[in-house]
């Protein structure tokens, strides 16, 4: 039997945010294993934790959707970073840094807790770039995929695009929150989306208030109808904003809602740091609260 914890990520209340689940001791699992354990929970994703290749850093990790293992994900991230901090650190208030060794590359995370608040972010392991797996699709092949009108898609420069950082996502702008809540898959228009792109989702959004943006993530074919909260996408979302000249030269934060259609509210921090007018730096942050912990049989065994 292995330990696991479960947690709710990019939130500081319980059941709200994006459930996340936590493998103990993973060493030794193999990735046959790890995936029927990731389809048991059935969450967005699930995190094996493993000793390190290097001793300097924390812990080695692998992360699965419910249907295929992913190199790089956000939510994931920051609660597994926020619960290997906790374990050193699980009375007053800390500051400490937590490398994981992520399939897309080391991923440092800094991890404090200030008045009993605590909070963690990461530094992309990939800076974000131009998806080459696929097309942009065009806006009747988005409308019609999304259940929408040609009408709702674009807001103020803001253009289709798809981007990649580790995963890849075709990103959605739309006009205002109505069409963001009437957005949803749509049947065989949605399968033909997916093949034009080569991925799996799309990340819908538009324009909040301060700054703001709110968005949500589809990705039925992954196991995932809607993702409460997408880390990776969030820090991809930096590219595409770029794209429609929506950030400065310098340093721009961000603040990101996503999963309320849910109930399950995430709000994600994005930090991006642009030098001549490129992308140099993206991190992405976010809360954590643990909400179960128990053991998970080991399939085969």
């Amino acid at each position: 039997m292995l330990r696991f914890v479960t947690c709710d990520v990019f939130t500081e209340t319980p059941f709200a945010g994006n459930p996340l689940a936590i493998v103990e001791g993973a060493d030794g699992l193999s990735d046959a294993a790890m995936q029927t354990i990731a389809r048991e929970f059935n969450l967005s994703e699930t995190i094996f934790v493993q000793r390190p290749d290097e001793s300097a850093h924390t812990a080695k990790v692998r992360i699965f959707f419910p249907t295929a293992e992913i190199p790089f994900a956000g939510h994931p991230t920051i609660g597994c970073a926020i619960h290997l901090a906790l374990t050193t650190a699980p009375e007053g208030d800390f500051s400490t840094e937590i490398t994981l060794e992520e399939v897309a590359g080391l991923v440092p995370v800094q991890v404090q807790r200030v008045a009993g608040r605590i909070s963690a972010e990461l530094r992309a392991p990939v800076l974000p770039h131009a998806w080459t797996g696929g097309a942009c699709p065009s806006v009747a092949e988005i409308s019609a995929a999304l259940g929408l009108k040609a009408e709702d898609i674009g807001f103020d420069g803001h253009l289709p695009g798809v981007w990649q950082g580790g995963p890849g996502f075709a990103y959605i702008p739309l006009r205002d929150e109505p069409a963001l809540t009437s957005a949803r898959p749509s049947g065989a228009a949605w399968e033909d989306l997916c093949r034009a792109t080569g991925l799996n989702n799309a990340y819908v959004y538009t324009a909040g208030q301060d700054g703001s943006y709110s968005a949500r993530m589809f990705a039925p074919g992954d196991g995932i109808p809607e993702d409460p909260g997408t880390g990776s996408a969030s820090a991809i979302l930096a590219a595409q904003l770029l794209a429609c000249g929506a950030l400065p030269e310098g340093e721009t934060r961000l603040r990101l809602e996503q999963g309320r259609a849910m109930g399950r509210l995430c709000e994600i921090g994005l930090r991006v740091l642009v030098v001549d007018g490129a992308l140099s730096a993206v991190h992405v942050s976010g809360s954590a609260v643990r909400i179960s912990e128990g053991h998970v049989a080991i399939p085969g065994a």
